[in-house]
């Protein structure tokens, strides 16, 4: 049996849980502290780390008697951020071992506080460390690093689908996944579910096999000039067509991207126009907050329109080179856009859907 001192996340017991895959009734936690360290919060993200500091005290949490089997896992949870474990001795004499960071991984900004950290970030951390610890055996600790930015996409977008908005004028039922395992793991995921779920008679289903697509919210937003009374949309090459064998690969459709961890759709919508098209958007309007496909995928928009200045000069070429992106902007104005529309040419959902409420609003959003 080993001890281990946690200055971070891991002091959430929660999250303690989740990462050595039992309960810690098993274990002897109690608060302790590191004389010649400090705590600290990094610019890269919402944890710390933690740096010798002759004359500081770190404070953290002594966990007694984990198993080999539990270090494993917190080795390989802690391991997919570039720690090394070290042996220290605490204030009160206690042996133990300490995750330090590498030299120069990090970036200190000033004190770092549990209590603000579980208030806006521990659910999201639960549920990314769910899904770390998923791939525990079967992925490298490196994998796993590289693939991190999107697991903590998707636990955001957990987060937020539990402050769910809809649910009007549908079954208040209840669903149970018997079995889950997931096939493929990448940039994106897709699980393989057994399930039961409430039916409308009042009965149970049977069990029933699903495979869904774990995808994270984005953010879409067509920008509009109600001056000038048109929108820009912005072309790009679309994977999905050419897997399809459509003759169109090359996409006209409203600006969009992911959902960051930690950032709101509003934020993303404003970062993605400034991104590619380089837009300054001066007001958002909210449009829709919808699954793009219910039942295949967890992919859920939040659409808005940006009311912005779309000069004739505005078009161009932007995009991220390194998220390979290549995207040509288009100005339209409100008559060719409905044009567009009303042809079938827009093959983008969020498109058609951004352009009828435009319809729909058009004359307010002008008399403003």
């Amino acid at each position: 049996m080993k001890n281990m001192f946690f200055y971070g996340t891991l002091r959430h017991v929660p999250l303690l849980e989740i990462v050595i895959g039992c309960g810690a009734d098993t274990l002897t936690l109690a608060p302790s502290t590191l004389s010649g360290y400090q705590v600290s919060g990094v610019s890269q993200g919402p944890f710390p780390m933690i740096a010798a500091a002759p004359g500081q005290t770190a404070t953290g949490l002594l966990v007694e008697g984990l198993s080999e089997a539990d270090i494993a896992r917190i080795d390989y949870y802690e391991g997919s951020f570039a720690y090394d474990l070290v042996a220290v001795t605490l204030d009160r004499g206690q042996r133990g071992q300490v995750y330090l960071p590498q030299p120069d991984l990090w970036t200190p900004t000033g004190p770092w506080s549990l209590e603000d950290w579980q208030a806006d970030w521990a659910a999201m951390s639960c549920h990314a460390a769910r899904e770390v610890m998923g791939y525990f055996g079967t992925k490298t600790r490196d994998e796993v690093a590289g693939m991190f930015p999107m697991i903590r996409a998707r636990a955001a977008s957990k987060v937020r689908a539990a402050k769910s908005i809809h649910g009007e004028l549908t079954l208040a039922g209840s669903a149970e996944i018997l079995s889950r395992s997931r096939p493929y793991a990448h940039f994106f995921a897709l699980d393989d579910l057994t399930l039961t779920h409430d039916r409308f008679d009042g009965t149970r289903s049977d069990e029933i096999e699903r495979a869904v697509f774990m995808a994270t919210d984005a953010t879409i937003v067509l920008p509009y000039d109600p001056v000038r009374d048109r929108v820009l949309l912005v072309e790009q090459f679309r994977v999905g067509p050419l897997a399809r064998g459509d003759a169109t690969q090359w996409q006209l459709e409203p600006i969009a991207g992911h959902i960051d961890a930690g950032e709101t759709p509003r934020d993303a919508a404003l970062r993605e126009a400034q991104e590619e098209a380089g837009l300054t958007l001066h007001h958002l309007e909210k449009v829709a907050e919808v699954y793009a496909t219910p039942g295949t995928s967890t992919e859920f928009y939040y659409i808005f329109l940006g009311l912005t200045d779309l000069p004739d000069d505005i078009i161009g070429i932007g995009g991220l080179t390194s998220e390979g992106e290549d995207i040509r902007s288009h100005l339209m104005a409100f008559d060719d856009l409905m044009g567009f529309v009303d042809r079938f040419s827009a093959a983008n959902t969020p498109l058609v859907l951004s352009a009828l409420w435009l319809a729909r609003h058009r004359e307010r959003l002008r008399s403003r």
